[in-house]
């Protein structure tokens, strides 16, 4: 079941996942269910805070299990809080390898050094002038 839910929620299904997953009551048994859960009712509910807590639940009762990282920081991703969803992504991979979680971090990039490491990354110098090397293909 966890690896079907999974493979709803990868292909943008996370609906269907929802159904699915209502059924098992991943909320009492705190396993790779509830973290999937948690994702779906925060994808589709907008239940983001609720997510947030049962995910947090579920590491505290299993922190090897990366499914947890991998559902908290889609949430993250849902709330636009990126870097909290890379800290959380990083966290999991302290736990295991998870293909998953990879993924989401190749997808998610890295941000390059900027132009001037002796200014401030926000200072308009590096700013523009990161805008100008990217425009014509030099970074």
């Amino acid at each position: 079941m966890i690896n079907k839910a999974k493979s709803l929620i990868r292909n943008g299904e996370s609906l269907k996942a929802l159904s699915m997953l209502e059924k098992a009551e991943p909320e009492q048994s705190l396993s790779a269910l509830t973290s999937l859960y948690a994702y779906c009712i925060a994808r589709q509910r907008g239940q983001i805070r609720k997510a947030i807590e049962l995910c947090h639940r579920a590491i505290e009762h299993d922190p090897e299990e990366t499914t947890h990282y991998y559902c908290l920081g889609r949430i993250h991703l849902l709330e636009k809080n990126r870097r909290e969803a890379i800290e959380v992504f990083r966290e999991g991979l302290k736990h295991g390898k998870d293909p998953d979680i990879i993924a989401e971090l190749e997808a998610l990039g890295t941000r390059k050094q900027p132009p001037f490491k002796f200014l401030k990354r926000s200072n308009p110098l590096n700013k523009y002038t990161g805008l100008l090397l990217k425009i014509f293909g030099l970074r």
